[in-house]
């Protein structure tokens, strides 16, 4: 999960620590995650990397810091692969989600993940069609996915470039993939 955002169009507050549910936001993404089937979670960090994992309880989860966060979602993406590949637990698959949309849940995970049927895998959510989060990368795809992440962009490029390998999973019915990027976003959460 990409938590490592310094919230700069909230007034520099990390969306990793946003109230939701009366815990940190990061808190409720994990829930998310276990509970749709995700047997291991990795949390990449940056802003505030310190106060999240003081305040956030990410027990059971790899933290990875990204001393580049400021770089965009691109850099993130990278230290969440590389902390995958690095594990040693034999990852196949990785399920990428962002901690700033609350209203995707472990149904949405759960249809994700059951997608995923090889390392060669590329799934993605979709809300009336159109790609959206979360998405899963068969671990054949981690370099070159890695090695194409740039910016606040991401993945964006490199599933633009195989658009046609990507199996699509229609999550509309059972998620809301809003993000929470404004302070009026804000009201969106419980």
């Amino acid at each position: 999960m990409l938590a490592a955002g310094g919230g700069r169009r909230l007034g520099g507050r990390p969306k990793a620590l946003l109230e939701h549910r009366g815990r940190p936001l990061v808190e409720n993404a994990v829930r998310v995650l276990r509970a749709g089937g995700c047997r291991s979670v990795h949390v990449v960090l940056g802003a505030a990397a310190e106060e999240v994992t003081r305040r956030a309880d990410l027990a059971g989860c790899v933290v990875a810091v990204n001393p580049d966060w400021e770089e965009g979602m691109g850099s993130s993406l990278r230290v969440g692969l590389a902390s995958l590949a690095t594990g040693g637990a034999g990852h196949d698959a990785a399920l990428v989600s962002l901690v700033d949309q609350p209203g995707i849940g472990a149904a949405a995970v759960a249809r994700i993940v059951a997608a995923c049927d090889s390392p060669s895998a590329l799934v993605s959510a979709a809300y009336d069609g159109r790609r959206g989060h979360p998405v899963l990368f068969g671990a054949r795809h981690w370099e070159a996915a890695a090695a194409r992440a740039s910016g606040d962009r991401g993945a964006r490029d490199y599933l633009a470039e195989h658009e046609t390998e990507i199996a699509l999973v229609e999550c509309g019915d059972v998620a809301e993939a809003y993000d929470i990027d404004t302070p009026e976003d804000l009201a969106r959460l419980e």
